[in-house]
């Protein structure tokens, strides 16, 4: 058997280039993150001497508790914002990197279909049977390939909506604490 090498390079250039978008997707996301949580720590920066200059002012203990008491809502409704941004990233850059990979994961398989499909024509003669199962194999490989990302695809779903769920249930049990200790107050 005889490789095309022209059509070997083509392929491992194809594969440079794929591993170049997958660091770009990845570091995209990164500094959307960096941006995230900077943004955050300044926020909670200034929120904090914010905060500790009305802890300053404070004089009864009835004012300590309302303080307090109007001290949780912001907090809780800006973590759960940031648990969203943070969601977001996460799912846009995985969405992303699962595009580009399955995008790139299809080329460089018919790259190589191709750079075997045409080693296999030259094959020697009385060799049918082996090329047979080489192309059997490589079907089943192919199917194997669509399968695990099928399950990939449905595992991510799966997590997102549970992720959604249980940020749902966060929300509603933090809602609720807020809202006693508010009328204790």
């Amino acid at each position: 058997m005889t490789f095309n090498t022209e059509q070997l390079v083509a392929a491992q250039q194809a594969n440079l280039a794929a591993a170049n978008d997958v660091s770009k997707t990845f570091m995209s996301g990164f500094e959307r993150l960096v941006e995230l949580n900077m943004a955050a720590s300044k926020a909670a920066f200034s929120e904090s001497f914010s905060g500790l200059e009305t802890l300053m002012s404070v004089k009864t203990p009835q004012d300590l508790m309302a303080v307090q008491a109007s001290m949780g809502q912001p907090v809780y409704e800006k973590s759960v914002a940031y648990s969203r941004h943070l969601a977001d990233i996460a799912t846009t850059t995985g969405a992303q990197l699962a595009k580009t990979a399955e995008g790139k994961v299809a080329e460089a398989q018919k790259a190589f279909t191709a750079v075997l499909e045409t080693s296999l024509k030259n094959a020697p003669a009385g060799s049918d049977a082996a090329v047979a199962a080489i192309k059997s194999a490589i079907e089943a490989g192919n199917t194997a390939l669509e399968n695990a990302q099928k399950a990939a695809k449905q595992a991510a779903q799966v997590a997102e909506n549970n992720f959604k769920a249980a940020t749902s249930q966060a929300e509603a049990a933090v809602k609720s604490a807020i809202t006693k200790a508010k009328v204790k107050a």
